[in-house]
Protein backbone atom coordinates (compact mmCIF):
# COMPACT_ATOMS: atom_id res chain seq x y z
CA UNK A 1 0.00 0.00 0.00
CA UNK A 2 1.09 3.50 -0.95
CA UNK A 3 2.05 5.48 1.90
CA UNK A 4 -0.55 8.50 2.38
CA UNK A 5 -0.06 11.57 1.06
CA UNK A 6 -1.19 15.05 2.87
CA UNK A 7 -1.77 18.32 1.36
CA UNK A 8 1.01 20.96 1.11
CA UNK A 9 -0.94 23.66 2.79
CA UNK A 10 -4.12 25.24 4.86
CA UNK A 11 -4.44 27.24 1.72
CA UNK A 12 -4.37 23.89 -0.37
CA UNK A 13 -7.29 22.16 1.86
CA UNK A 14 -9.35 25.14 1.78
CA UNK A 15 -9.51 25.59 -1.83
CA UNK A 16 -9.70 22.20 -2.61
CA UNK A 17 -12.55 21.56 -0.06
CA UNK A 18 -14.12 24.42 -1.17
CA UNK A 19 -13.62 23.40 -4.84
CA UNK A 20 -15.59 19.90 -4.37
CA UNK A 21 -18.22 22.27 -2.79
CA UNK A 22 -18.50 24.79 -5.36
CA UNK A 23 -19.96 23.27 -8.46
CA UNK A 24 -23.10 23.47 -10.80
CA UNK A 25 -25.03 24.27 -7.41
CA UNK A 26 -23.69 27.09 -6.56
CA UNK A 27 -23.46 29.02 -10.33
CA UNK A 28 -26.52 26.86 -12.27
CA UNK A 29 -29.69 26.02 -9.96
CA UNK A 30 -28.61 28.80 -7.03
CA UNK A 31 -29.18 31.90 -9.31
CA UNK A 32 -32.33 30.61 -10.92
CA UNK A 33 -33.32 29.31 -7.32
CA UNK A 34 -33.04 32.71 -6.22
CA UNK A 35 -34.79 34.40 -8.65
CA UNK A 36 -38.07 32.15 -8.69
CA UNK A 37 -38.05 32.82 -4.71
CA UNK A 38 -37.90 36.51 -4.22
CA UNK A 39 -34.18 36.97 -4.35
CA UNK A 40 -32.67 38.74 -1.62
CA UNK A 41 -35.25 37.69 1.04
CA UNK A 42 -33.99 33.94 -0.05
CA UNK A 43 -30.48 34.80 0.20
CA UNK A 44 -31.20 35.36 4.29
CA UNK A 45 -32.83 32.26 5.11
CA UNK A 46 -30.21 30.28 3.01
CA UNK A 47 -27.86 31.81 4.45
CA UNK A 48 -29.23 30.78 7.73
CA UNK A 49 -30.06 27.27 6.87
CA UNK A 50 -26.32 27.04 5.60
CA UNK A 51 -25.08 28.06 9.29
CA UNK A 52 -27.75 25.19 11.26
CA UNK A 53 -27.35 22.57 8.36
CA UNK A 54 -24.72 22.82 6.65
CA UNK A 55 -22.18 23.59 9.19
CA UNK A 56 -21.81 20.88 11.76
CA UNK A 57 -22.40 18.18 9.61
CA UNK A 58 -19.21 19.33 7.35
CA UNK A 59 -17.73 19.65 10.56
CA UNK A 60 -18.66 15.81 11.41
CA UNK A 61 -17.38 14.50 8.17
CA UNK A 62 -14.32 15.95 8.15
CA UNK A 63 -13.40 15.01 11.60
CA UNK A 64 -14.13 11.39 10.58
CA UNK A 65 -11.77 11.57 7.78
CA UNK A 66 -8.49 12.99 9.49
CA UNK A 67 -9.47 10.83 13.05
CA UNK A 68 -8.99 7.85 10.56
CA UNK A 69 -6.80 8.68 8.14
CA UNK A 70 -9.15 7.37 5.77
CA UNK A 71 -11.56 7.58 3.06
CA UNK A 72 -15.22 6.70 3.67
CA UNK A 73 -14.53 3.37 2.27
CA UNK A 74 -13.01 2.03 5.84
CA UNK A 75 -12.89 5.16 7.93
CA UNK A 76 -15.81 4.12 9.93
CA UNK A 77 -14.31 0.61 10.11
CA UNK A 78 -11.40 2.77 11.64
CA UNK A 79 -13.41 4.38 13.99
CA UNK A 80 -16.62 2.17 15.27
CA UNK A 81 -17.63 0.31 18.29
CA UNK A 82 -16.97 -3.30 17.96
CA UNK A 83 -19.98 -5.23 17.32
CA UNK A 84 -21.47 -2.13 15.26
CA UNK A 85 -23.20 -2.18 11.97
CA UNK A 86 -21.78 1.68 11.07
CA UNK A 87 -18.73 0.03 8.74
CA UNK A 88 -21.80 -0.75 5.84
CA UNK A 89 -22.08 2.92 5.25
CA UNK A 90 -18.93 2.66 3.10
CA UNK A 91 -20.09 0.64 0.58
CA UNK A 92 -23.09 3.43 -0.19
CA UNK A 93 -20.66 6.53 0.11
CA UNK A 94 -18.74 4.28 -2.61
CA UNK A 95 -21.61 4.04 -4.67
CA UNK A 96 -22.96 7.73 -4.26
CA UNK A 97 -19.96 8.62 -5.40
CA UNK A 98 -19.83 6.56 -8.61
CA UNK A 99 -23.83 7.70 -9.22
CA UNK A 100 -22.51 11.03 -9.11
CA UNK A 101 -19.49 10.95 -11.40
CA UNK A 102 -21.95 8.59 -13.85
CA UNK A 103 -23.70 12.37 -14.91
CA UNK A 104 -21.78 14.75 -13.83
CA UNK A 105 -18.96 14.46 -15.74
CA UNK A 106 -21.55 14.62 -18.93
CA UNK A 107 -22.60 18.05 -17.72
CA UNK A 108 -18.83 19.19 -16.87
CA UNK A 109 -18.51 17.84 -20.19
CA UNK A 110 -21.30 20.37 -21.49
CA UNK A 111 -19.90 23.22 -19.89
CA UNK A 112 -16.20 22.85 -21.99
CA UNK A 113 -18.53 22.08 -25.31
CA UNK A 114 -20.12 25.45 -24.71
CA UNK A 115 -17.14 27.25 -23.62
CA UNK A 116 -15.68 26.08 -27.04
CA UNK A 117 -18.80 26.70 -28.94
CA UNK A 118 -18.93 30.64 -27.01
CA UNK A 119 -15.05 30.79 -28.09
CA UNK A 120 -15.62 30.32 -31.73
CA UNK A 121 -18.20 32.31 -31.98
CA UNK A 122 -21.60 30.40 -32.44
CA UNK A 123 -23.74 32.65 -29.99
CA UNK A 124 -22.33 35.80 -31.36
CA UNK A 125 -24.61 35.94 -34.92
CA UNK A 126 -26.50 38.73 -35.68
CA UNK A 127 -30.75 37.60 -35.01
CA UNK A 128 -29.59 34.53 -33.15
CA UNK A 129 -33.09 33.83 -30.93
CA UNK A 130 -33.99 31.91 -28.59
CA UNK A 131 -35.69 29.56 -29.95
CA UNK A 132 -31.96 29.09 -32.28
CA UNK A 133 -30.38 28.62 -29.21
CA UNK A 134 -32.39 26.13 -27.77
CA UNK A 135 -32.41 24.28 -30.83
CA UNK A 136 -28.01 24.31 -30.31
CA UNK A 137 -28.84 22.71 -26.99
CA UNK A 138 -31.49 20.04 -28.10
CA UNK A 139 -28.76 19.17 -31.20
CA UNK A 140 -26.22 18.80 -28.48
CA UNK A 141 -28.33 16.40 -26.27
CA UNK A 142 -29.60 14.19 -29.00
CA UNK A 143 -25.69 13.69 -30.73
CA UNK A 144 -24.84 10.48 -28.39
CA UNK A 145 -21.16 11.10 -30.03
CA UNK A 146 -20.71 14.41 -29.04
CA UNK A 147 -21.64 14.12 -25.52
CA UNK A 148 -19.26 11.21 -25.07
CA UNK A 149 -16.69 12.88 -26.31
CA UNK A 150 -16.60 16.21 -24.26
CA UNK A 151 -17.81 14.15 -21.47
CA UNK A 152 -14.56 11.45 -22.36
CA UNK A 153 -12.53 14.93 -22.10
CA UNK A 154 -13.52 16.29 -19.08
CA UNK A 155 -12.57 12.31 -17.33
CA UNK A 156 -9.46 12.27 -18.74
CA UNK A 157 -8.61 15.36 -18.08
CA UNK A 158 -9.57 15.17 -14.02
CA UNK A 159 -7.67 11.73 -13.91
CA UNK A 160 -4.79 13.36 -15.42
CA UNK A 161 -4.77 15.87 -12.98
CA UNK A 162 -5.28 13.23 -9.93
CA UNK A 163 -2.98 10.64 -11.38
CA UNK A 164 0.31 13.21 -10.21
CA UNK A 165 -0.62 12.79 -6.64
CA UNK A 166 -2.46 15.06 -3.72
CA UNK A 167 0.23 17.93 -3.94
CA UNK A 168 1.42 17.91 -7.00
CA UNK A 169 -1.92 17.42 -8.77
CA UNK A 170 -4.91 17.73 -7.01
CA UNK A 171 -4.16 20.20 -4.65
CA UNK A 172 -1.52 22.15 -6.97
CA UNK A 173 -3.74 22.65 -9.98
CA UNK A 174 -6.80 22.84 -8.14
CA UNK A 175 -5.81 25.96 -5.93
CA UNK A 176 -4.76 27.61 -9.69
CA UNK A 177 -8.13 26.79 -11.12
CA UNK A 178 -10.10 28.10 -7.84
CA UNK A 179 -8.13 31.33 -8.09
CA UNK A 180 -8.57 31.63 -12.18
CA UNK A 181 -12.43 30.63 -10.67
CA UNK A 182 -12.95 33.52 -8.17
CA UNK A 183 -11.05 35.93 -10.44
CA UNK A 184 -13.27 35.62 -13.20
CA UNK A 185 -16.50 35.60 -11.40
CA UNK A 186 -15.31 39.23 -9.55
CA UNK A 187 -14.70 40.22 -13.57
CA UNK A 188 -18.22 39.05 -15.19
CA UNK A 189 -20.16 40.31 -11.75
CA UNK A 190 -18.41 44.03 -12.62
CA UNK A 191 -19.03 43.62 -15.81
CA UNK A 192 -23.10 42.56 -14.97
CA UNK A 193 -23.55 45.15 -12.91
CA UNK A 194 -22.35 47.58 -15.10
CA UNK A 195 -25.14 47.03 -17.61
CA UNK A 196 -27.75 49.39 -18.46
CA UNK A 197 -30.96 48.51 -16.89
CA UNK A 198 -29.30 46.09 -13.93
CA UNK A 199 -30.01 48.24 -11.21
CA UNK A 200 -33.31 47.10 -10.71
CA UNK A 201 -31.71 43.37 -11.06
CA UNK A 202 -29.13 44.48 -8.31
CA UNK A 203 -31.76 46.13 -5.91
CA UNK A 204 -34.32 42.60 -6.30
CA UNK A 205 -31.10 40.34 -5.63
CA UNK A 206 -29.49 42.39 -2.52
CA UNK A 207 -33.02 44.46 -0.91
CA UNK A 208 -35.02 41.82 1.26
CA UNK A 209 -38.14 42.52 0.00
CA UNK A 210 -40.42 39.71 1.53
CA UNK A 211 -43.84 40.33 -0.35
CA UNK A 212 -42.02 38.58 -2.97
CA UNK A 213 -41.98 35.52 -0.72
CA UNK A 214 -45.19 36.17 0.47
CA UNK A 215 -46.44 35.97 -3.05
CA UNK A 216 -44.49 32.60 -4.01
CA UNK A 217 -45.45 30.65 -0.57
CA UNK A 218 -43.80 31.00 2.67
CA UNK A 219 -43.64 27.46 3.15
CA UNK A 220 -42.17 26.89 -0.56
CA UNK A 221 -39.60 29.97 -0.28
CA UNK A 222 -38.16 28.66 3.23
CA UNK A 223 -38.10 24.80 2.11
CA UNK A 224 -36.25 25.44 -1.59
CA UNK A 225 -33.49 27.72 0.47
CA UNK A 226 -33.44 24.78 3.47
CA UNK A 227 -32.61 22.26 0.43
CA UNK A 228 -30.16 24.30 -1.31
CA UNK A 229 -28.41 25.55 1.74
CA UNK A 230 -28.21 21.31 2.33
CA UNK A 231 -27.17 20.02 -0.94
CA UNK A 232 -24.62 22.97 -2.08
CA UNK A 233 -21.98 21.82 0.02
CA UNK A 234 -21.62 18.49 -1.62
CA UNK A 235 -21.79 16.48 2.21
CA UNK A 236 -23.39 13.34 2.97
CA UNK A 237 -21.06 11.10 0.99
CA UNK A 238 -17.63 10.99 2.03
CA UNK A 239 -16.73 13.60 -0.84
CA UNK A 240 -15.36 16.05 2.17
CA UNK A 241 -14.42 13.14 4.09
CA UNK A 242 -10.87 12.44 2.33
CA UNK A 243 -9.67 15.87 2.47
CA UNK A 244 -10.16 15.53 6.04
CA UNK A 245 -7.55 12.83 5.58
CA UNK A 246 -5.19 14.55 3.74
CA UNK A 247 -4.82 17.22 6.63
CA UNK A 248 -2.77 17.70 9.61
CA UNK A 249 -3.86 18.78 13.24
CA UNK A 250 -2.30 22.22 13.25
CA UNK A 251 -5.59 23.45 13.03
CA UNK A 252 -9.28 23.41 14.15
CA UNK A 253 -11.73 21.52 11.68
CA UNK A 254 -14.26 24.07 12.92
CA UNK A 255 -12.72 27.47 11.51
CA UNK A 256 -11.35 25.57 8.31
CA UNK A 257 -14.99 24.87 8.27
CA UNK A 258 -16.36 28.58 7.98
CA UNK A 259 -13.41 29.26 5.68
CA UNK A 260 -14.68 26.85 3.19
CA UNK A 261 -18.29 27.75 3.03
CA UNK A 262 -17.46 31.29 3.55
CA UNK A 263 -16.25 30.76 -0.26
CA UNK A 264 -18.69 28.64 -1.20
CA UNK A 265 -21.21 31.14 -0.72
CA UNK A 266 -19.32 33.95 -2.06
CA UNK A 267 -18.67 31.86 -5.43
CA UNK A 268 -23.24 31.29 -5.01
CA UNK A 269 -23.82 35.22 -4.31
CA UNK A 270 -21.40 36.20 -7.14
CA UNK A 271 -23.24 33.76 -9.22
CA UNK A 272 -26.30 35.55 -8.84
CA UNK A 273 -24.88 38.88 -9.08
CA UNK A 274 -23.52 37.73 -12.81
CA UNK A 275 -26.98 36.40 -14.04
CA UNK A 276 -29.64 38.44 -12.31
CA UNK A 277 -29.09 41.74 -13.21
CA UNK A 278 -28.23 40.61 -16.68
CA UNK A 279 -31.32 39.12 -16.90
CA UNK A 280 -32.95 42.55 -15.73
CA UNK A 281 -30.90 44.69 -18.16
CA UNK A 282 -32.59 42.04 -21.51
CA UNK A 283 -35.64 42.58 -20.06
CA UNK A 284 -35.47 38.58 -19.42
CA UNK A 285 -37.27 36.13 -16.83
CA UNK A 286 -34.64 35.20 -14.08
CA UNK A 287 -36.76 32.45 -12.49
CA UNK A 288 -36.02 30.44 -16.36
CA UNK A 289 -34.81 27.31 -14.28
CA UNK A 290 -32.19 25.08 -15.77
CA UNK A 291 -32.22 26.02 -19.02
CA UNK A 292 -30.97 29.74 -17.66
CA UNK A 293 -27.69 28.86 -18.42
CA UNK A 294 -27.88 27.07 -21.57
CA UNK A 295 -30.81 28.73 -23.34
CA UNK A 296 -31.16 32.11 -21.97
CA UNK A 297 -27.91 33.26 -21.07
CA UNK A 298 -26.57 32.84 -25.23
CA UNK A 299 -29.06 35.01 -26.30
CA UNK A 300 -28.20 37.80 -23.25
CA UNK A 301 -24.40 37.41 -24.05
CA UNK A 302 -25.31 37.78 -27.76
CA UNK A 303 -26.81 41.06 -27.56
CA UNK A 304 -23.84 42.70 -25.03
CA UNK A 305 -21.04 44.92 -26.21
CA UNK A 306 -17.81 42.12 -26.26
CA UNK A 307 -20.64 39.13 -25.76
CA UNK A 308 -18.56 36.85 -27.33
CA UNK A 309 -15.42 37.50 -25.27
CA UNK A 310 -17.97 37.59 -22.07
CA UNK A 311 -19.83 34.16 -22.96
CA UNK A 312 -16.35 32.61 -23.26
CA UNK A 313 -15.59 33.96 -19.81
CA UNK A 314 -18.29 33.25 -18.10
CA UNK A 315 -18.59 29.55 -19.67
CA UNK A 316 -15.00 28.97 -18.84
CA UNK A 317 -15.78 29.54 -14.87
CA UNK A 318 -18.68 27.44 -15.50
CA UNK A 319 -16.00 24.55 -16.75
CA UNK A 320 -13.79 25.30 -13.32
CA UNK A 321 -16.59 24.88 -11.09
CA UNK A 322 -17.52 21.28 -12.25
CA UNK A 323 -14.11 20.34 -13.14
CA UNK A 324 -12.89 21.62 -9.45
CA UNK A 325 -15.66 19.28 -8.25
CA UNK A 326 -15.14 16.22 -10.48
CA UNK A 327 -11.33 16.10 -9.66
CA UNK A 328 -12.35 16.28 -6.23
CA UNK A 329 -14.68 13.37 -6.38
CA UNK A 330 -12.12 11.45 -8.60
CA UNK A 331 -9.41 11.81 -5.80
CA UNK A 332 -12.01 10.18 -3.33
CA UNK A 333 -12.57 7.45 -5.84
CA UNK A 334 -8.92 6.29 -6.54
CA UNK A 335 -8.42 6.12 -2.06
CA UNK A 336 -11.47 3.71 -2.34
CA UNK A 337 -9.55 1.49 -4.59
CA UNK A 338 -5.97 2.64 -2.55
CA UNK A 339 -7.53 2.17 1.25
CA UNK A 340 -9.69 -0.95 0.28
CA UNK A 341 -7.11 -3.30 -2.10
CA UNK A 342 -3.80 -1.79 -2.14
CA UNK A 343 -3.80 -0.29 -5.26
CA UNK A 344 -1.11 1.92 -6.52
CA UNK A 345 -2.55 5.08 -7.50
CA UNK A 346 -1.15 4.28 -11.32
CA UNK A 347 -3.34 1.44 -10.69
CA UNK A 348 -6.15 3.12 -9.42
CA UNK A 349 -6.31 6.05 -12.60
CA UNK A 350 -6.19 3.47 -15.57
CA UNK A 351 -8.97 1.37 -13.74
CA UNK A 352 -10.96 3.98 -13.12
CA UNK A 353 -10.43 6.10 -16.22
CA UNK A 354 -12.35 2.88 -18.24
CA UNK A 355 -14.55 2.19 -15.39
CA UNK A 356 -16.05 5.80 -15.23
CA UNK A 357 -15.92 6.39 -18.95
CA UNK A 358 -18.30 3.14 -19.70
CA UNK A 359 -20.72 3.97 -16.31
CA UNK A 360 -21.44 7.52 -18.36
CA UNK A 361 -22.78 5.68 -21.49
CA UNK A 362 -26.47 4.99 -19.54
CA UNK A 363 -26.67 9.18 -18.76
CA UNK A 364 -25.81 10.38 -22.28
CA UNK A 365 -27.79 7.75 -24.26
CA UNK A 366 -30.80 8.73 -21.92
CA UNK A 367 -30.93 11.70 -24.30
CA UNK A 368 -31.47 10.17 -26.88
CA UNK A 369 -31.03 6.32 -28.24
CA UNK A 370 -32.73 5.61 -24.21
CA UNK A 371 -35.10 8.66 -24.26
CA UNK A 372 -38.08 6.22 -23.82
CA UNK A 373 -36.55 5.15 -20.23
CA UNK A 374 -38.56 7.32 -17.68
CA UNK A 375 -38.05 5.92 -14.71
CA UNK A 376 -39.07 8.56 -12.28
CA UNK A 377 -42.46 9.26 -14.50
CA UNK A 378 -42.99 10.92 -17.55
CA UNK A 379 -40.55 13.35 -18.34
CA UNK A 380 -38.03 11.99 -16.76
CA UNK A 381 -34.74 10.39 -17.93
CA UNK A 382 -31.99 8.17 -16.50
CA UNK A 383 -29.72 11.34 -15.50
CA UNK A 384 -32.61 12.38 -13.22
CA UNK A 385 -32.66 8.97 -12.26
CA UNK A 386 -29.08 8.86 -11.59
CA UNK A 387 -29.26 12.32 -10.00
CA UNK A 388 -32.21 11.69 -7.35
CA UNK A 389 -30.64 8.66 -5.72
CA UNK A 390 -27.67 10.92 -4.76
CA UNK A 391 -28.98 14.25 -4.35
CA UNK A 392 -32.46 12.82 -2.71
CA UNK A 393 -31.33 9.72 -0.71
CA UNK A 394 -27.43 9.50 -0.62
CA UNK A 395 -26.37 12.73 0.54
CA UNK A 396 -29.45 13.48 2.70
CA UNK A 397 -29.17 10.07 4.75
CA UNK A 398 -25.36 9.62 4.30
CA UNK A 399 -25.66 13.23 5.89
CA UNK A 400 -27.55 11.72 9.05
CA UNK A 401 -25.20 8.80 9.35
CA UNK A 402 -22.43 11.26 9.56
CA UNK A 403 -24.31 13.05 12.72
CA UNK A 404 -25.76 9.91 14.68
CA UNK A 405 -21.73 8.66 13.84
CA UNK A 406 -20.43 11.39 16.11
CA UNK A 407 -22.77 11.84 18.63
CA UNK A 408 -24.73 8.73 19.51
CA UNK A 409 -22.78 6.51 22.22
CA UNK A 410 -23.28 3.50 20.09
CA UNK A 411 -21.29 4.85 17.25
CA UNK A 412 -17.88 7.09 17.39
CA UNK A 413 -19.32 9.61 19.80
CA UNK A 414 -19.26 13.11 20.96
CA UNK A 415 -16.14 13.21 23.55
CA UNK A 416 -14.04 12.10 20.38
CA UNK A 417 -16.08 13.93 17.36
CA UNK A 418 -14.95 17.31 19.90
CA UNK A 419 -11.50 15.99 20.73
CA UNK A 420 -10.37 15.83 16.63
CA UNK A 421 -12.55 18.60 15.78
CA UNK A 422 -10.76 20.91 18.32
CA UNK A 423 -7.72 19.32 17.74
CA UNK A 424 -4.84 22.09 16.99
CA UNK A 425 -5.35 26.28 16.74
CA UNK A 426 -8.31 27.86 15.61
CA UNK A 427 -12.20 28.46 16.24
CA UNK A 428 -13.41 25.44 18.69
CA UNK A 429 -16.75 23.47 17.93
CA UNK A 430 -19.31 25.38 20.13
CA UNK A 431 -20.48 22.32 22.67
CA UNK A 432 -24.27 24.28 23.17
CA UNK A 433 -24.50 22.50 19.53
CA UNK A 434 -24.68 18.92 21.11
CA UNK A 435 -28.53 18.55 22.27
CA UNK A 436 -29.01 20.39 18.52
CA UNK A 437 -27.60 17.48 17.00
CA UNK A 438 -28.66 14.63 18.95
CA UNK A 439 -32.37 15.14 18.54
CA UNK A 440 -33.17 18.22 16.31
CA UNK A 441 -30.75 18.03 13.34
CA UNK A 442 -31.43 14.08 12.32
CA UNK A 443 -35.17 15.11 12.46
CA UNK A 444 -34.71 18.31 10.02
CA UNK A 445 -32.52 16.13 7.76
CA UNK A 446 -34.77 13.16 7.35
CA UNK A 447 -38.00 15.84 7.04
CA UNK A 448 -35.89 17.22 4.04
CA UNK A 449 -35.90 13.47 3.18
CA UNK A 450 -39.35 13.07 3.02
CA UNK A 451 -40.74 15.80 1.78
CA UNK A 452 -37.60 15.14 -1.25
CA UNK A 453 -39.82 12.53 -1.98
CA UNK A 454 -43.26 13.84 -1.62
CA UNK A 455 -42.24 17.32 -4.21
CA UNK A 456 -40.56 14.79 -6.07
CA UNK A 457 -43.46 11.89 -7.05
CA UNK A 458 -46.62 13.63 -5.59
CA UNK A 459 -47.21 15.03 -9.04
CA UNK A 460 -46.72 12.09 -10.89
CA UNK A 461 -49.74 10.02 -9.58
CA UNK A 462 -50.49 8.16 -6.39
CA UNK A 463 -48.92 4.53 -8.02
CA UNK A 464 -45.50 6.28 -8.40
CA UNK A 465 -45.87 8.15 -4.72
CA UNK A 466 -46.40 4.75 -3.16
CA UNK A 467 -43.85 2.69 -4.73
CA UNK A 468 -40.81 5.45 -4.74
CA UNK A 469 -42.44 5.75 -0.90
CA UNK A 470 -41.66 2.49 0.09
CA UNK A 471 -38.25 1.93 -1.44
CA UNK A 472 -37.58 5.24 0.89
CA UNK A 473 -39.11 3.95 3.95
CA UNK A 474 -36.93 0.78 3.19
CA UNK A 475 -33.97 3.28 2.92
CA UNK A 476 -34.62 4.82 5.97
CA UNK A 477 -34.77 1.72 7.87
CA UNK A 478 -31.43 0.36 6.24
CA UNK A 479 -29.87 3.59 7.49
CA UNK A 480 -31.80 3.50 11.00
CA UNK A 481 -30.07 -0.13 10.94
CA UNK A 482 -26.61 1.45 11.05
CA UNK A 483 -26.79 3.50 13.16
CA UNK A 484 -28.73 2.01 16.24
CA UNK A 485 -28.02 -1.81 15.28
CA UNK A 486 -25.29 -4.15 16.96
CA UNK A 487 -24.51 -7.54 16.80
CA UNK A 488 -24.65 -10.09 18.99
CA UNK A 489 -21.83 -10.82 21.02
Amino acid sequence: MEKREKLGSRLGFILVSAGCAVGLGNVWKFPYMCGQNGGAAFILIYLLFLVILGFPIMVCEFSVGRGSQQSCATSFKVLEPEGTNWHYFGYLGVIGNYLLMMFYTMVAGWMLYYCFRSGMGEFSAPGLTTGVVEQKFVDMTLSAPTLLFWTILAIVISFGICSLGVQNGVEKITKVMMICLLALIVILAVNSIRLEGASEGIRFYLMPDFRHMKEQGIGKVVFGAMSQAFFTLSIGMGSMAIFGSYLDKSRSLTGETVSIIALDTFVAIMAGLIIIPACFAFGIEPGAGPSLIFITLPNIFNQMAGGRIWGTLFFLFLSFAALSTVIAVFENILSFAIDLWGWSRSKAVKINIAAVIVLSVPCILGFNVLSAVQPLGPGSGIMDLEDFLVSNNILPLGSLVYIMFCVSRNGWGWDNFIKEADSGNGMKFPGMLRWYMNFILPIIVVGIYLKGYYDTFAPKGTAFLIGWGIFALGFLCYIGWLIFGRKKK
